[in-house]
């Protein structure tokens, strides 16, 4: 069975014909529970996300902030496994026919089997998967596997990515790029900066067919609007992860308040002023 890739690939052509960013969400699989995960995500589509990023709890989630360390632990205290991990997968992408990819430390898929993953979540409807800390040349047997499932290989690029490392990034990647806005972990920020325009030029300069979307920091609707202006996409995780910890345990409230939240940044991406 085939991933769905083609289908990430005309969301993001979707979003650029309507003269608008894509809003991609992050949440962890098995935050607050398994189930309490899935419905988490189909309310942040609900609200107006166009593609969903599933995490994959990490023990050691070295690139991410307070906020996403937070939610992990309470994943892997709740005891998720891969294999929720693609429940969670399936069902968002059954229940809403929108791209699901899966972000995960390189670690566990390497544990797991390499083709096993990649069939998994290509059976699961996934979109593809990205990679933060996957280096580009050792990611060959991966991206064959990919290649093969249909699945998108997305690798991050930083502002410290000099112009040839940018190249031969976008080169092996597929399905878009993730520029992380800024040196350090995920986590909100009171300004994205003009290190991520200037991120985005430089990487769009190495493929320009290949959208670039900005990640870290983005937390409301007005950082919404100011990545839109130059990126393909918009990226928002530990501003969802934390709305549902701020609801202590009420899943009402929790999905209730990343739904409100989705529906602000849709609105943020869709300003053209």
């Amino acid at each position: 069975m085939s991933g769905n890739i083609q289908l990430l690939t005309d969301t993001l052509a979707g979003a650029k014909a309507e003269n608008r960013a894509a809003l991609i969400a992050y949440l962890p699989a098995g935050f607050p529970t398994v189930d309490g995960g899935i419905a988490a995500i189909k309310a942040v589509f609900d609200g107006g996300a166009d593609v969903v990023e599933v995490g994959l709890p990490h023990s050691d989630p070295v690139l991410d902030g307070p906020v996403i360390q937070t939610a992990d632990d309470i994943a892997l205290r709740g005891g998720v496994k891969i294999a929720d991990v693609m429940r969670t997968v399936r069902e968002a992408h059954e229940a809403t026919g929108k791209p699901v990819l899966v972000m995960t430390y390189w670690n566990p898929i390497d544990r797991y089997g390499v083709e096993r993953f990649t069939e998994e979540l290509a059976a699961a409807g996934g979109a593809g998967c990205i990679l933060p800390d996957l280096p580009v040349q050792e990611s060959e047997v991966w991206r064959a596997n990919a290649d093969k499932h249909g699945l998108a290989t997305v690798f991050v690029v930083a502002p410290s990515s000099k112009d040839e490392r940018l190249a031969t990034i976008t080169a092996a990647g597929s399905g878009f790029v993730y520029a992380a806005s800024l040196m350090g972990v995920t986590g909100t920020r009171e300004s994205v900066g003009e290190q991520a325009a200037d991120l985005v030029r430089r990487t769009r300069a190495t493929a320009p067919a290949l959208p670039v979307c900005v990640g870290l920091g983005v937390s409301d609707a007005t950082q919404a609007k100011e990545v839109a202006a130059f990126a393909d996409g918009v990226i928002v995780g530990s501003a969802f992860v934390k709305r549902i910890l701020d609801a202590d345990g009420d899943e009402a409230a929790g999905l209730a308040a990343v739904r409100e939240l989705a529906a602000e940044l849709a609105e943020g991406v869709r300003r053209v002023s």
